[in-house]
């Protein structure tokens, strides 16, 4: 049963037609990463203190007071810096939105008070950004995720389900892994090496500096050493966030099975020329079952990449029509 009469939003967006240079998944995913520079975007950060003693750094574009409010999570290793985020966030401000860019635990520019990090299932911190912003007087909130960060938030919609706070207003995912195990078994064909070599040797770091931090009781060596998702998954992120396993951090916090109980407008934007997503990460049956969701699948885009000219990227304006046509705004 939905929260609220579904309401399928009418989107009008031009075809993704990059050139063809441009037709190529892994450099959409690599040249944005190497040269794309925002300007335009200056952010206020406030720290939140959550209850378990840690803290969120929260990047803000404008007020919330009476205003429309994108909350917008980045991608794993990634944080508000990050081009992508930037783009969107300044785009998002064009159209009229505040916009609240949160950093995932540990990837402000300052580690956390905890052992515990970030992960693709906690919820919990994006629960705890959202009723922040509500508590300052958002007259309305869309929630905005890429890549990890939209999983998050996929399944943070999916867990809300017909509780949903009326005051959030729509959702968004941009290259989403919303099966977990999936992506991480398509991330270990050996095509995507270079992608996880960078990944490991980030996450391998923070780890080692954790285990100073806390004298936590990790085998850092073969963290060290780890060269995929299941190992690194298997070897800190399930024992230390409370999973069986990796396979049962994947089960457990893949967004996939709630995306049939999303009771807002709600937009996945996943291309199917993206490396890092695996076969089920392209939920047409669930967009089928639930007039809630919407899903695009351009042939092309690469991960969280969509380039075009004139300095607004494809999925940036794709996403700004669809938060504002969720809100009855004409393009």
């Amino acid at each position: 049963m939905w929260p609220r009469p579904a309401r399928p939003v009418d989107l009008h967006v031009p075809a993704y037609r990059p050139p063809l240079w441009l037709r190529s998944g892994h450099l959409q995913t690599i040249l944005p990463t190497l040269f794309r520079q925002v300007d335009g975007v200056a952010y206020r950060r406030e720290r939140l203190d959550l209850d378990d003693g840690d803290f969120l750094d929260l990047d803000w574009v404008g007020t919330a007071w009476g205003s429309r409010v994108a909350v917008v999570a980045h991608g794993l290793e990634g944080s508000s810096d990050r081009a992508y985020v930037r783009g969107m966030a300044r785009e998002l401000a064009r159209r009229g939105w505040t916009v609240c860019a949160w950093n995932l635990r540990g990837c402000s520019g300052e580690p956390n008070r905890l052992l515990r990090s970030y992960h693709s299932g906690a919820t919990e911190d994006l629960d705890a950004v959202v009723r922040h912003v509500l508590h300052l007087g958002a007259e309305a909130v869309a929630v905005v995720g890429f890549s990890l960060g939209g999983n998050l938030t996929l399944k943070w919609l999916g867990e809300q389900g017909a509780g949903i706070d009326p005051r959030v207003v729509a959702g968004a995912g941009v290259s989403v892994p919303v099966d977990l195990a999936s992506s991480s078994e398509t991330m270990e064909v050996w095509s995507r090496r270079i992608y996880m070599l960078r990944f490991m040797r980030s996450l391998s770091g923070k780890v080692a500096a954790k285990a100073d931090q806390f004298d936590a009781d990790l085998d850092l060596e073969a963290i060290r050493t780890a060269r995929t998702f299941r190992q690194f998954d298997g070897l800190f992120t399930a024992p230390v966030h409370g999973f069986g396993s990796a396979e049962d951090y994947w089960a457990r916090a893949s967004s996939l099975p709630g995306l049939p109980d999303i009771g807002i407008p709600t937009l996945l934007l996943n291309a199917l020329d993206d490396p890092f997503l695996g076969p089920t990460c392209f939920p047409a049956e669930a967009a089928l079952v639930n007039p809630n969701l919407t899903l695009l699948m351009p042939s092309h885009g690469g991960h969280v990449g969509f380039m075009q000219r004139g300095g607004v990227f494809w999925s940036e304006d794709v996403v700004g029509r669809f938060l504002d046509a969720s809100q009855g705004v004409a393009p």
